[in-house]
């Protein structure tokens, strides 16, 4: 059986596109939707590129209505991939879907995670504070912003003249590599 994936994105949508790639020739795995919380989000005119169904839905219709959840069910989804989506899911929809929402961070967590910390907050974080190296974390999400359980880490070094862009670029290579393999594995579990 097919196993439906939907992709939250709130951004470009660089790891939403690999993602969806990565699956497109795949008959055990289907992205089924790409769902974003902004409407002129860039991850909208990829989810049109790619041939795959968008649902825009608000921070309030997220939080304080089941349209989201509706949609989920009415797909049948059975696994949520956050790449770049930067509201906190609900409780709600963490039950429904336990241990079923995965992320990825672009640092090393414990360190540099949290509410804000994201993108190039964390790039300018991590060299800032003199780490000698940083990574992407694979976790599963739960009520806490990443602070799920670990399932990958990866890492690469940080040269004492980085910048935010070398390091960013260091980062979405991991990712790309990494998170559609990572993803794949999970759902085989």
């Amino acid at each position: 059986m097919v196993k439906k994936i939907v992709i939250f994105a709130s951004g470009e949508g660089t790891n939403t596109e690999n993602i969806c790639n990565y699956f497109s020739t795949s008959t055990r795995f289907e992205v089924v939707l790409i769902a974003t919380n902004k409407k002129d989000s860039f991850v909208i005119n990829r989810a049109q590129k790619l041939n795959i169904p968008s649902f825009v839905f608000s921070k309030n219709d997220l939080n304080n209505s089941v349209i989201v959840e509706k949609k989920l069910l009415e797909l049948e989804v059975d696994f949520i991939v956050l790449a770049g989506f930067l509201l906190k899911v609900p409780k709600k929809i963490i039950n429904l879907y336990s241990d079923k929402i995965v992320n990825i961070h672009p640092s090393l967590l414990p360190k540099f995670g949290g509410k804000g910390m994201f993108g190039e907050n964390v790039h300018q974080s991590v060299i800032e504070s003199g780490e000698k190296e940083s990574g992407i974390t694979i976790h599963y999400v739960n009520n806490n912003y990443d602070e799920g359980g670990v399932i990958l880490q990866e890492k690469c070094s940080v040269s004492e003249d980085e910048t935010i862009e070398s390091l960013s670029e260091k980062i979405q290579k991991l990712e790309h590599e990494f998170f559609p393999k990572t993803i794949e594995k999970i759902i085989l579990k």
